[in-house]
Parts: C-alpha cells; structure tokens; sequence
C-alpha cells in the first residue's frame, strides 16, 4: 500500500495524513467512506455464527425500570430461539471476530492494514433493531465504525465524567454528556481515538455497524504475559543448577534471607535475559498467539509448487532477526527472511516469489500449509 496517496475510505486523506491528524488524536467522520457498500453477512448469517461454539457473542437489550434505563447483558453462543422476535425494539446482538470465519469480512479488515499488523485486532458486527444500542461508553482502543444497513446515530464526547452506573452489567457512564451528534447510513464510516466517549442507537429500524478495532495492551498485562514465556523458556532452557551455600555459617537471625541466595535469584533472572533477542522474541510470539477460539483444518501434505496464501485466521509478523506465525518464532536472516517479510506483509506470495526460495524455506512453507496455516494454489 502507498501510505502517500489519498484513499476514499479515508475521507480523501492519505493514510501518512490520516494517523498524523486522527489517529489516538481526533475523530474523524467520512460520508460513503466506501460507496454503495452492502452488509457482507446477511442477518440469518450473522444469527447462523453467533450460534457457534467458537464464535464469541453476546446480547444486549435495554430494559426500563421505574422510568430509568437498564441494560441486560448474555453471552453466547444464541441459538435463534434465544434471540428476541425482529419486531422487539432495543436489544443488540455483538459478534466478535467475524474476521476469522468470513473472507469478506478479513478482506475488509485489511483495509485498515495502514496501521501496524501488532495493532489490528478484529472485525466485530453489531445488530441492532429499532433503538437498539448498548449505552454510552468508551473503549480502551481505537475503532472504525463502519455503517452497513440502516441508520446509527452516535453521539460521542471527549471531555466527560469517568464514572460508571453501579446497577447494569455493562460499563455504561452514568452522566454522559454528547458534544457531537452525527447520523450514519450505508457506507459511512466514524473513526474514534481511545476513550472517546461514544453512544450508538439504530435509528428508523434494524442496522448492522462493523467495528474495526485495534489492540492496545495494558501495560501490566503485557509484563505479566512477557514473563511467564520468558519463565517458561528459562525451565526449558536453565538446567538443574539448584542453590547451593557449603559456605553458609550458623545464625542467629533466621528469617532473614541470605544475601547469597539474593545474589542467586538476581543471575537466574540476568540468566533469562541473556539472550539480548529474548523479549523482542516472545513479544512477536506473544502478538501473533491466535485467539484461543482459533483452530486449523491440517492441509494435504502436497509440495507447494505454485504459489501460497495466508490462512485467514493466521497471524504473521516480523522484527529485525525473527519471523513469527501463530504464536511460533524463528530467527530469520539474508534471502529467506526478506521472501518471508514479504509473504507476511503481502500475506501471500505468488509462483515467482517462491521461485526464490531455499529449500529450507520451501519446507517450512510446506509445514505451515500442512498444519493449516497457509494454502497453496
């Protein structure tokens, strides 16, 4: 993609123009961001995936007690019988990951692919009927709201009060005030930075919006799942070197902890980061980790000849020395690593391409198409 020309989708704006002056900054509202633009799952579709073990979804419908809004929140999977009747106004079905099981839908997502892979995080479709919506709010992460049947009308705010409603089962901001109100019809599109609040409600009848989210890890959560596989490397990788103290004199003060075993504790870790690739490795291993309702189809154990297509539901990044795929890493350098760097950015490389490769890259490619990962055609 040449990140310099200017795109439709964005309103005329160039992508390079785009996250200089919107992205974790301001929205930014672009009427027939893609014209003409059809709902990609029609809604027996969409009720046919939101059945599915491995699809995540839940139901949200607005209730009135006492003349104040509620909101009822279920998870998934919903076999039709446990939907609402079409006709019932207020209720809302949010399907996540409709990427992983829809080509048209991961085509659509890659779009977006001005912003880095390590970010992109899903395609989630919300159907709403008359009035349906699932309160103001705001989210942890950026999102595109694009229109696909219907009328939304959203009201977002930047400046707002934090606090949340103590009596719903959602995070619903108990005195939002809007700043801005816009409609959205088929094709338009709203894009929000971060904690940007935002209320949505269909409007006139049903409506389908797909939201194009990205992933923004907190930073103790990505610690805490950088250590654990740097743990479990150092187990794998540490040998059985225990503490050992024949040094160790009588004491008088039990409880406290020897400075040797401090000292001990302190190189088991340095031990762990030795290798200077350590984190940057389990951080690409990390990020390319397929959700855990992800599974592969094994394919034929058929040499790769022509050429070869990421899996839809397959994750491919790289760094500097490693390329990585679902959750594995490999060091990676010279005219392999550039042929691989290609396949994950083009997320397919054709008959030429892979006319290039070594044999040892051929067999690696021929492991990821037998595992699923990957498609020859």
């Amino acid at each position: 993609m040449d990140v310099t020309l200017p795109l439709q989708l964005l309103g005329g704006l160039s992508p390079e123009a785009f996250m200089k002056r919107h992205w974790h900054k301001k929205p930014l509202l672009v009427r027939q961001a893609i014209p003409g633009f059809k709902p990609l799952l029609a809604r027996p579709a969409l009720f046919e995936l939101a059945a599915q073990d491995d699809v995540e979804s839940r139901l949200v419908a607005l209730e009135r007690q006492r003349g104040k809004q509620t909101w009822r929140l279920r998870h998934g999977p919903f076999a039709r019988r446990d939907l609402p009747p079409l006709k019932t106004p207020e209720w809302t079905l949010l399907v996540q990951g409709v990427d992983l099981h829809v080509d048209a839908a991961h085509d659509l997502m890659n779009q977006f692919r001005f912003v880095p892979d390590a970010r992109l995080d899903d395609l989630m479709i919300s159907y709403a009927s008359e009035g349906g919506g699932v309160g103001p709010h705001y989210d942890s992460y950026d999102v595109f709201l694009l229109q696909a049947q219907g009328r939304r009308r959203w009201r977002i705010g930047r400046r707002y009060d934090t606090t949340l409603r103590d009596d719903v089962p959602v995070k619903i901001l108990a005195n939002f005030v809007p700043e801005q109100e816009f409609v959205l019809e088929p094709g338009d599109m709203l894009y929000l930075p971060h904690r940007y609040a935002h209320d949505g409600v269909a409007d006139g009848g049903e409506c389908m919006t797909y939201s194009i989210g990205f992933r923004s890890p907190a930073a103790g959560e990505l610690a805490q799942e950088l250590l654990q596989r740097l743990a479990e490397d150092a187990a794998e990788e540490g040998g059985d070197e225990r503490y050992r103290d024949p040094a160790q004199a009588a004491v008088t003060t039990p409880a406290a902890i020897p400075a040797a075993m401090q000292d001990f504790a302190r190189q088991a870790l340095q031990n762990a980061l030795r290798d200077p690739q350590a984190l940057a490795r389990v951080l690409g291993e990390h990020l390319t980790e397929p959700k855990s309702s992800v599974w592969f189809e094994p394919g034929e154990a058929e040499a790769v000849m022509g050429g070869v297509v990421l899996d839809r539901r397959t994750r491919m990044m790289y760094d500097a020395h490693h390329i990585f795929i679902n959750g594995e890493g490999y060091r990676a350098a010279g005219r392999d690593a550039t042929l691989m760097r290609r396949l994950a950015d083009q997320r397919r490389l054709d008959a030429k391409e892979l006319a290039r490769a070594s044999e040892a890259a051929r067999e690696l490619l021929q492991s990821w198409c037998e595992a699923g990962w990957a498609h020859g055609f």
